[in-house]
């Protein structure tokens, strides 16, 4: 099982890079991405190094990427963050069962490998970048108070990441248990994507979807393909139908 990358869409306030770097080093992990921060150069900022507080490191390998497909690369399996329960998207859990119950099926894919995604300070989460998510995550709050700042909520989930895995134990860097006998790879974020859009292409050629009004069609397939889990050689296959689907139609 390979470390979690934790992904900070849009963020604003340079303070809360540096927090975020100093929670996930306290946790162990280091893998942090921002997504067209507000501050090109906010890794380099006093605010940020401040409150890194010694966390140099991870702010020295952090990647920043214009788009969130850039940041996804190798990733099996993404968690969005909200406080409340969208009307359409994917399922909404509470971090620890969910997580608990996601590291237990990870033991088999030492190729799996999860984000979580963490919208704007100002604006939360896109639907779109939700939509592309197998799992929002709600961290219990006030209901009167609910407003958590984004590097306590990397940190609560960093700290459920690492309990998920066992914590801090001997048998390994991640704290997991050995795999068992090994599944075939699950395809990451860009193979599923790259399905996605094939069939989009196909669907418009077969006059079954409109592009002028395409409603949901896109994100409930989007979830249809997320809940199945597929498989590299399963995203093949799809996109193979999709290939002939375009052809007799002369796409």
């Amino acid at each position: 099982m390979s470390a979690p990358r934790f992904i900070l869409i849009e963020t604003s306030h340079a303070g809360n890079v540096g927090a975020a770097a100093r929670a996930l080093k306290v946790m162990g992990f280091d893998d942090l991405v921002l997504v067209a921060p507000r501050w090109p150069n906010v890794l380099r900022r006093e605010e940020t190094i401040q409150r890194a507080s010694g966390a140099n490191d991870v702010l020295e390998q952090c990647r920043i990427v214009a788009t969130l497909d850039e940041a996804l690369d190798g990733i099996t399996h993404l968690c969005a963050t909200a406080m409340t329960p969208r009307d359409f998207g994917p399922p909404t859990h509470a971090p620890r069962p969910y997580l608990e119950s996601l590291a237990r099926s990870f033991q088999t894919q030492s190729q799996a490998r999860v984000a979580f995604l963490f919208g704007s300070e100002r604006f939360g989460m896109k639907n779109e970048d939700v939509y592309r998510c197998h799992a929002c995550l709600s961290i219990p709050t006030n209901p009167r108070f609910g407003s958590l700042n984004i590097s306590a909520a990397v940190q609560l989930l960093a700290y459920e990441w690492r309990l998920a895995l066992g914590g801090f134990v001997a048998d390994g860097a991640n704290g997991a248990p050995a795999p068992s006998a090994e599944l075939p790879a699950l395809a990451d974020a860009a193979s599923v994507q790259g399905a996605l859009e094939h069939w989009q292409r196909a669907l418009v050629a077969l006059d079954y979807l409109d592009p002028q009004a395409p409603k949901k069609l896109m994100p409930r397939l989007q979830q249809l393909l997320n809940r199945a889990q597929l498989r590299e050689e399963e995203i093949h296959i799809l996109r193979g139908i999709a290939k002939k689907i375009l052809q007799n139609q002369g796409a």
